[in-house]
């Protein structure tokens, strides 16, 4: 490593949004000695329980914990110059939210950390999510506030399918950058496996998204000039 920097960031709402379409991106990274990050907005306090939890709060724990046993998989926890940041932002309520804090979070992030690449969600949120959406939304704003030649590359989770719902395909993004991650499958599941309540979110997605399981796929915002 020649600098400090981190090569890539993710900016997500909630524990879980780093695994599915991102892991193997994050492992091929730090298996490169390329320094990655991850900021959690939530603890994903109102996700789903599976039975394994009786209050939004010791949801939240055991999700804190699924996340840390997620990012040891992957490898990021224990990678020197790497970090992950958790906040108390309400799960499920960020577009009820003053908008601000969540914009200078983010900014606050990428201009401390000063990646080389930020991935979040797409405008639509890749699901119409309202959370995914407002991350977006916040995400975005921070980027665009930075001085054109301060700006990290921008990428967006994409799908070549466009969504089921009729009301999100306007914003639906296409791919444009496309990484094979079949090296890290056997890691990537694990890592899948570590979030015990998110186990229908699992199913649903390798039902829908069978090949961004071995191919992770991302549009990159076109900069400037």
């Amino acid at each position: 490593m020649t600098d400090a920097r981190l090569h890539l960031l993710l900016i997500v709402p909630h524990p879980d949004d780093e695994v599915y379409g991102a892991a193997g991106t994050l492992m091929a990274h730090l298996a490169a000695d390329e320094p990655c990050g991850l900021v959690t907005l939530t603890r994903g306090e109102a996700g789903r329980t599976l039975g394994l939890c009786d209050s939004p709060e010791s949801l939240a724990r055991m999700r804190e914990a699924e996340l840390g046993a997620c990012l040891d998989v992957i490898g990021l926890t224990c990678h020197a110059g790497s970090t992950f940041e958790h906040h108390h932002f309400p799960d499920k309520y960020l577009a009820q939210q003053p908008f601000d804090p969540l914009v200078e979070t983010a900014r606050e992030a990428i201009t401390r950390l000063r990646p080389r690449i930020v991935l979040t969600f797409p405008p639509n949120g890749s699901n119409g999510h309202p959370d995914h959406v407002t991350t977006h939304r916040a995400v975005k704003a921070a980027w665009e506030s930075l001085p054109q030649q301060e700006r990290p590359r921008l990428w967006y989770y994409a799908s070549d399918t466009p969504p089921e719902q009729e009301a999100l395909r306007p914003e639906w993004l296409p791919p444009n950058v496309r990484r094979d991650v079949t090296p890290f499958i056997t890691r990537k599941l694990q890592a899948i496996a570590c979030h015990r309540t998110q186990a229908l979110s699992t199913v649903d997605f390798i039902r829908r998204f069978p090949g961004r399981i071995t191919e992770e796929t991302f549009y990159e915002v076109p900069q400037e000039g």
